[in-house]
């Protein structure tokens, strides 16, 4: 049943890779407490108590209120998967309620910080410099993921028009305008790797002209955050979370904000308002009469 419902998950629902394997863990880890706790091996027969006996037990493993939400997930997507396909008669999930947690806000770069990296930091006259360049001015450009920032093509440029056109999660196309700054950016780092590498499909490659992984961005955009931030954090989708605050702490809509990071709805995009609204009160304690 796990191995139709990943099925279901990859086929019907365009899930990623990454988040198929998180499903996968998780329907394992709970089949694994149904036959050691209670010596049930198959899902369709567990019962509210047992998928409450599971949660309890995470609980009481100090699994972090985040995750277990994310299995809580996983089991209500799962039996309401055998619910519709008539495997069972009544869903056991479906009065599990998610744990309460706290809600970090996102870690972003200040503006001073990300402006004065991208103004002054010293790119190397090479290749990889070029390279380094591009990946710092799209994260933060156009706020695209690592990994719609990894499958982009050269055909996927248009800089007549000045924008690009992105694979989000599920398949879901968009397209985000580019600066002129960035197109320029673009132009030269074709020149250079077209002439030392070599033409690609792939928009960025690595030195020996292979598909960009994961690490070399990692590792790219923690090379120059550590030069101009002292934040804890510094990963690509800092540059995403950036991105975003500052668009809406320049005033920017948040519907547009939401287009722009291809989320499904406001509600994933809201989060960000929150940095927002910090630097409102800072700035109502600095300035107003009876602050």
């Amino acid at each position: 049943m796990i191995d139709s419902f990943l099925k279901y998950l990859r086929y019907e629902k365009r899930y990623s890779e990454h988040t198929l394997i998180a499903y996968q863990n998780d329907l394992t880890q709970f089949q694994a407490h149904l036959e050691e706790v209670f010596e049930i091996s198959n899902l369709h027969e567990a019962k509210h108590s047992h998928l409450r006996s599971w949660v309890v037990s995470l609980i009481d493993q100090q699994v972090s209120p985040k995750s277990v939400n994310r299995k809580i997930a996983t089991l209500k997507s799962f039996y309401k998967f055998l619910l519709v396909r008539d495997i069972i008669e009544a869903n056991p999930a479906s009065r599990l309620k998610p744990l309460r947690s706290e809600k970090k806000l996102p870690t972003f770069v200040r503006e001073n910080d990300m402006v004065a990296l991208l103004d002054h930091v010293v790119f190397e006259d090479s290749f990889s410099g070029y390279r380094d360049r591009l990946i710092m001015e799209l994260l933060y450009g156009t706020g695209m993921r690592l990994s719609e920032l990894s499958g982009l093509k050269d055909l996927d440029i248009n800089t007549f028009q000045g924008t690009v056109k992105v694979l989000g999660k599920r398949n879901k196309e968009r397209i985000i305008p580019l600066s002129d700054f960035i197109v320029k950016t673009i132009k030269d780092y074709q020149q250079f790797r077209n002439r030392e590498v070599g033409k690609s499909e792939y928009l960025i490659v690595t030195d020996s002209g292979e598909k960009l992984y994961p690490m070399l961005v990692y590792r790219t955009v923690k090379k120059y955050l550590d030069q101009f931030t002292t934040i804890s954090k510094k990963s690509p989708h800092v540059l995403r979370h950036t991105f975003a605050t500052h668009l809406l702490n320049k005033g920017a809509e948040l519907n547009a904000v939401k287009d722009l990071l291809g989320h499904t709805s406001l509600a994933a995009t809201q989060i960000y308002t929150h940095n927002s609204m910090e630097k409102l009160k800072s700035v109502f304690d600095q300035a107003h009469p009876k602050a």
